[in-house]
């Protein structure tokens, strides 16, 4: 089985995951998967927590990570997707990548014979997703009928693959944004055929009625960098700042992907304060990466 999008999991599946996530120590798991386990990361994006959690996650189940930066590699000098992936997932037992292309990552899935987990594209971000309805299942005990409202870019990765993962456990959300970034159709029509409660706004005000999450990311992804003069000033209405924190309910937690542009999609004093679980989303990113590991080795 692949993990390349949030649409790979079911209801059950994704509880699973939880499941397996809550039954982890915080430091050390007390399972493990195979001796020896190898678990290749071929990343074409730069990554910080996502790289860091998989290696860690790997390590601490008993296997090894190999990192490989595409950019070095043999894609570089135009060997395939394909040919890569059959070559790879000859040698190991897990491919995480991270690409610009989704359809490269499809390309990958269907040309290896080891689970491929899409660790972010252009289009999806599902092991963020993950983590980010275990972090709010930790406060709200589920996510049916949490309203979660998600301010800025909400045509991003990160945003498509919550819509998938959200809607599936019943969660209500709000997509706040400009009438000029609308939200990509594909993935929020499929987020309504499990959830109708998706609203889309440009009104911050009326959106965050009632949040119960705030969350927000970057203005200006990976691979965006020529737009980013436009972006940000097409998105700086959207800020997270203390007075659209005002409008969403008075005990709304702060949420964000990360990495943070302070003083851009959100201030300091926001990420920073009390309603935060900013970093406690982030570190749930490790036990979500080992739980991810787990689940695709029973699924093997």
């Amino acid at each position: 089985m692949n993990f390349v999008s949030s649409e790979d999991l079911s209801k059950e599946d994704i509880n699973k995951i939880l499941n397996i996530a809550d039954n982890l120590t915080e430091n050390k798991s007390e399972v493990s998967l195979k001796e020896h386990a190898t678990l290749t990361l071929f990343f074409e994006k730069p990554s910080t927590r996502t790289r860091v959690s998989f290696e860690t996650a790997i390590i601490q189940l008993g296997g090894v990570p190999i990192y490989i930066d595409a950019a070095s590699s043999q894609v570089k000098r135009g060997e395939t997707i394909s040919d890569t992936a059959k070559v790879l997932s000859s040698y190991c037992d897990f491919i995480a990548a991270r690409m610009f292309k989704h359809s490269d990552i499809l390309e990958m899935a269907e040309n290896s014979s080891s689970p491929v987990i899409n660790a972010l594209s252009d289009l999806e971000h599902p092991t963020q997703a993950l983590t980010d309805v275990y972090t709010i299942k930790q406060h709200f005990g589920n996510l049916r009928d949490v309203k979660i409202a998600f301010m800025g870019d909400i045509a991003t990765n990160t945003a498509n693959s919550l819509m998938i993962t959200a809607a599936k456990l019943g969660a209500e959300v709000a997509l706040i944004g400009p009438k000029e970034q609308s939200p990509n159709v594909t993935y929020f029509n499929k987020a309504r055929e499990y959830s109708k409660v998706w609203h889309y706004y440009d009104s911050i005000e009326e959106g965050l009625d009632d949040a119960d999450i705030v969350y927000t990311d970057t203005f200006v992804s990976m691979g965006e960098e020529a737009d980013a003069e436009r972006r940000r000033k097409l998105f700086a209405p959207y800020q997270l700042n203390s007075k659209a924190l005002s409008y969403a309910s008075q005990k709304a937690l702060v949420m964000h992907c990360l990495p943070a542009h302070r003083g851009e999609e959100i201030t300091a004093d926001v990420i920073d304060g009390d309603r935060s679980i900013v970093w406690e989303q982030a570190k749930n990113k490790l036990l979500i990466a080992k739980a991810i590991l787990l689940f695709l080795s029973e699924k093997e």
